[in-house]
């Protein structure tokens, strides 16, 4: 197949994330990763365990946006959740409204906390999240608004604050991909900074550069994301996304 889209490449990025994860719960938000996280179960990553929305575990692939269409194999609560999640057996992928330099994200306000510019959803699960199971990140349009040198407010910890707050938030503590539009990126083992690992095809380096409002670690020659498969194409474009839902997160 020809012709990939920037939105493909991000889904394959974003299957990428859940690589040899095992059977763990995968929570994936954003369009593309929720695209993404089915790929993955359906090719390389048959363990992961997916819910319909709701409280039901469910075999098999179904499109983003409809109902989720397979066999239950079990049930799982809203009270189970937490005991997933104390246990690290999940992989969520959020979507910062702020990032920076070492992971530190940002979904609950814009501005000054007492008197906020931009009022958002809270912290929601995020420090949970961040202290205890594997973490992951999606931003659909990689910029300077989103990549900033500090947060306004630190909804999820980064590498930074959990190792300075101690073994109570850094011993599970595991921050693992950020994938954008532009590029993927993880962290750097020795200082816990963002590192940049691959570009997309048709953007360079000094692109995400300029997009990003801090310096990123960068290893030697970075490579290009790879490409779907033949046959990952065909999943995405007919099965998991028929209704190409994909290009209104990620325009082509």
């Amino acid at each position: 197949m020809s012709d990939i889209s920037r939105a493909e490449v991000c889904v394959t990025a974003c299957a990428e994330i859940y690589r040899d994860n095992g059977e763990i719960l995968a929570s994936a938000f954003g369009t593309i990763p929720a695209i993404g996280v089915r790929l993955a179960r359906h090719t390389f990553s048959p363990d992961l365990l997916l819910t319909d929305g709701e409280s039901h575990l469910v075999q098999g692939t179904w499109a983003v946006g409809g109902p989720a269409e397979g066999v239950v194999e079990g049930w799982s609560p809203f009270r189970g959740i937490f005991d997933l999640n104390w246990t690290g057996k999940r992989h969520i992928v959020m979507v910062p409204v702020q990032i920076d330099r070492f992971g530190n994200v940002n979904i609950s306000a814009i501005g000054d906390h007492a008197k906020p510019s931009v009022q958002l959803v809270g912290v929601r699960g995020a420090p949970g999240n961040t202290v205890y199971h594997a973490t992951s990140y999606w931003i659909a349009k990689h910029s300077t608004r989103t990549f900033v040198p500090a947060v306004d407010m630190v909804s999820g910890a980064g590498n930074d604050r959990a190792a300075a707050a101690g073994t109570g938030a850094s011993r599970y503590h595991d921050l693992r991909k950020v994938v954008t539009d532009l590029a993927v990126l993880d962290y750097a083992p020795a200082s816990g900074a963002m590192r940049l690992v691959s570009v997309h095809p048709g953007v360079t380096v000094d692109e995400v550069h300029a997009a990003t409002g801090f310096d990123l670690v960068v290893d030697g020659e970075v490579p290009l994301t790879r490409l779907p498969t033949d046959d990952e194409l065909a999943l995405i474009r007919d099965v998991i996304d028929p209704r190409n839902l994909r290009d209104k997160e990620v325009p082509a």
